[in-house]
């Protein structure tokens, strides 16, 4: 059942909450919860993604192509942008259309329907896969020819930032860890299917880091950041503050699979190489999938992030810990029938 109560920081702070939310990428994993969460709490919600949805006030549409769904937009108070290209395997120019100028026609929608605040999705991956561990929102964002997903976040947060300092509308980026819980596509179902197919393969061992957040802790941290003054103009870097190894995280997806042990492993350079031979071979043959040596080095990361700048400013602590979240994980994937 979804919480209609807001959250409340742990020094006492109270969002205010908006009258109307407009949500793009709206029938995804995060902009669902997002809505759920704002219908219970009172707030009218409207939104956007490639597929309509009437039930839910939904309209079809993409970033690149604002005329068709910009309108739906108009009276919103608080515009929230989590469409995205959800892929470490697309190519540049899908990568530069959808995140530089996708996310300036969200920003020109929103601030032709009149938002108050506009609250932006970019991702950890903004900061590349070898930052120091501990890194927060100051540490620099990736750039370069590789981890293109990561450099194409990096890049929207500039034009979300321009337009704040521009005084255009007040803005606040979000920067999620790895997102799970009942309806995580990327770190339930994907690893899952790729462990029944005996093809979930680690780098190094799996002593890389993954970096969870909770679903629930996440949709809070933004209502905090959306909600609250002092959310305004920032970067926050939200996840669960419970840095776990990939192969121990990876290791509940090959137990669910009906397997033993862990997932197999090989060094971080063999992993780089075959996974440029397969991604060559799928671009050309135009087959998705998202085995790639961007996959790998985000599976190298060497450890977690701050969450002081979240804490200080939003309240910001996470509630749902790692167990907790597994748990609820795989009791959704039995109920799916994922699970046995």
């Amino acid at each position: 059942m979804t919480n209609k109560i807001p959250p409340v920081g742990t020094n006492g702070q109270t969002p205010d909450l908006p009258d109307t939310v407009f949500i793009t990428g709206a029938n995804g994993f995060i902009g669902r919860k997002l809505a759920e969460r704002y219908i219970a709490m009172g707030c009218k919600v409207k939104g956007m993604d490639l597929n309509a949805d009437e039930a839910r006030d939904v309209v079809a549409g993409d970033l690149t192509k604002p005329d068709t769904w910009q309108d739906h937009a108009k009276g919103c108070d608080l515009f929230i942008n989590t469409a995205a290209v959800v892929s470490l395997a697309a190519d540049w120019e899908t990568y530069t259309t959808v995140s530089l100028v996708g996310v300036r026609n969200a920003l020109d929608a929103a601030i032709r329907g009149g938002a108050k605040r506009f609250v932006h999705y970019s991702s950890i991956a903004a900061m590349g896969y070898n930052y120091e561990p501990g890194a927060d929102e100051t540490a620099p964002v990736v750039i370069g020819e590789h981890y293109r997903y990561g450099v194409a976040k990096g890049a929207s947060e500039h034009t979300v930032l321009a337009a704040h300092a521009a005084g255009e509308i007040d803005c606040t980026i979000i920067r999620p860890g790895d997102v799970y819980g009942p309806g995580s596509r990327p770190w339930l179902l994907e690893p899952l299917k790729m462990a029944k197919a005996g093809q979930l393969i680690l780098p190094d061992g799996g002593k890389g880091t993954f970096t969870p957040v909770y679903i629930d802790d996440l949709v809070d941290g933004t209502v905090l950041a959306a909600g609250l003054p002092t959310g305004s103009g920032r970067i926050f870097i939200l996840w669960g503050d419970e840095p776990i190894s990939c192969r121990d995280f990876f290791s509940n997806h090959w137990a669910w699979a009906g397997r033993k042990g862990a997932p197999p492993s090989v060094p971080l350079s063999a992993a780089l190489a075959i996974t440029q031979g397969l991604w060559w071979v799928n671009r050309k043959l135009k087959r998705h999938d998202e085995v790639t040596p961007d996959a790998m080095l985000m599976f190298a990361r060497k450890g977690g992030f701050s969450i002081e700048n979240a804490r200080k400013h939003l309240g910001f602590e996470p509630k749902v810990k790692l167990e907790e979240g597994l748990r609820r994980s795989e009791e959704w994937l039995k109920e799916i029938g994922e699970v046995a």
